[in-house]
């Protein structure tokens, strides 16, 4: 049994708007910050080898290629959510994916038959942006009790969401989802955190179970992983070291 497709779509839209980022907050960013002088981004290439990886997760998981990743289509479903303003209001203005101009890289582990799920986003912005975006997402999290996504296809999805804590640090944002589709349980846990200049956005979806202690593991070793590369703390707003350190090499 392969997996749902709403639940791809479901993964596809909230990982955006868990981040609150993409070209509508990349659009505003200049106005936010006036003359200030804009830190040095890491580009996508340097966001990439801080994802996670089939080697990170373990066995029995495959990467799909980013060619097959799920991505929402506005066009074809312009409101895919309802039911929690705050986080509806998110999905349905980022239901596509960053552009050229946002430092994005992403990636989507399956396990056998696509069950469970584990998706990663990392992306780059103005720190003050940044700042504005993580909170309303984190307000988000914590207003919403339920929510409903019509993920492209006939049947909605109602999930009742709890906050919940994934990691290390009690203030990183982070919600489990539970809901029922075609008589499939379907459950996901979603956090986000940033990374000074970084936000990550990670999501553990799986039917017919609730594992939170796998999902907890994954998004640990997530976090570690990008403050590895990237030389910076989960929390923190100072922009990647070793990002600068990057750029500086011939």
């Amino acid at each position: 049994m392969s997996l749902p497709r709403p639940l791809h779509a479901l993964t596809a839209a909230v990982l955006v708007v868990a981040a609150a980022l993409g070209p509508a907050a990349a659009a505003g960013a200049a106005g936010a910050v006036g003359d200030a002088p804009t830190p040095t981004l890491p580009s996508a290439d340097q966001l990439k080898p801080a994802l996670l990886t089939v080697d990170d997760v373990g066995p029995g998981y495959t990467e799909v290629p980013s060619t097959e990743s799920p991505s929402p289509s506005p066009s074809a479903n312009p409101t895919p959510v309802s039911g929690c303003d705050a986080l509806s209001a998110l999905i349905n203005t980022h239901a596509t994916a960053p552009g050229p101009g946002t430092p994005h890289a992403e990636t989507e582990l399956d396990g056998q038959d696509g069950n469970p799920m584990v998706i990663e986003s990392l992306t780059a912005e103005d720190p003050a942006k940044l700042t504005t975006d993580f909170n309303t997402a984190t307000d988000a999290f914590k207003t919403c009790h339920t929510i409903t996504f019509n993920a492209g296809t006939e049947d909605s999805v109602t999930f009742t969401v709890t906050p919940v804590t994934l990691g290390d640090r009690p203030d990183a944002p982070a919600v489990r989802l539970d809901g029922t589709v075609a008589g499939v349980q379907l459950n996901a846990y979603l956090g986000v955190e940033r990374f000074g200049t970084v936000a990550m956005a990670y999501g553990f979806f799986q039917r017919q179970a609730s594992d939170s202690q796998t999902a907890s593991m994954q998004y640990r070793t997530a976090v570690a992983k990008v403050e590895h590369t990237l030389g910076t703390t989960a929390g923190s707003t100072t922009p990647p070291t070793a990002v600068a350190t990057q750029g500086m090499s011939v």
